[in-house]
């Protein structure tokens, strides 16, 4: 298994006490399996993504990460896993803008000493980012933004990749096509995705598909 949550338990600080958020999570995700995760606001699903994404640390239970517990590692291993195993798309895209779109897409790839310019290159084709790199970020439009944000995390191979609503501020179109490219890249790289959306037409495009309802999974 590529990802392993058993058992999860997350809560925050409130005015009287605090408010549990997840209440004993468990999913498990293969190579090359791509999962769905819809839930209500507040259910949890951002919060799930950012504890195995190590944005955060559990109360209980433990996370693996390609074997290993994530649980117990200090911020920065986490960030080192961040850079070579776990890719993480957010909605808002978090695209440096002083650098190219050729050196974003490097970015994530080169912190982890994992840049191949073949692999990028082949990327941004696919992605139709080829007359575009070298471009600043604002000069593109959102849809095109999404797809240097996935070039991105794709071009450092990382075996799980983590998508909060990547889709989320598109327009329809846009978004289906974004989502298109995506599903094929991964299923080319052979990844795992684990997908947070509130679309049920992107859900029904996965694999697979889970439910958070007040903390739990149904």
């Amino acid at each position: 298994m590529v990802l392993t949550v058993q058992d999860v338990t997350k809560s925050y600080p409130a005015a009287e006490g605090s408010t549990p958020v997840l209440r004993g999570v468990s999913l498990a995700l293969s190579r090359g399996e791509t999962l769905a995760l819809t839930g209500e606001s507040g259910s949890g699903k951002s919060t799930l993504l950012h504890l195995i994404g190590g944005l955060d640390s559990v109360d209980s239970g433990t996370i693996h990460v390609d074997g290993r517990d994530i649980t117990d590692m200090t911020d920065t291993a986490r960030a080192a896993l961040r850079r070579s195993e776990v890719g993480v798309i957010f909605q808002q895209f978090n695209l440096i803008p002083s650098l190219t779109v050729a050196a974003n897409i490097a970015f994530q790839a080169r912190l982890a000493g994992a840049y191949d310019a073949d692999h990028a290159a082949q990327l941004a084709a696919a992605l139709g980012l080829t007359d575009h790199l070298t471009k600043y970020p604002e000069a593109l439009s959102g849809g095109q933004q999404q797809r240097v944000a996935i070039a991105r995390t794709l071009t450092a191979r990382p075996k799980l990749v983590l998508a909060d609503e990547p889709t989320g501020n598109l327009d329809e179109a846009t978004a289906s096509d974004v989502l298109d490219q995506m599903l094929r890249l991964v299923r080319d790289t052979g990844a795992a995705l684990l997908m947070v959306t509130h679309s049920h037409s992107v859900a029904r495009r996965m694999g697979r598909h889970v439910h958070l309802s007040q903390g739990h999974v149904v």
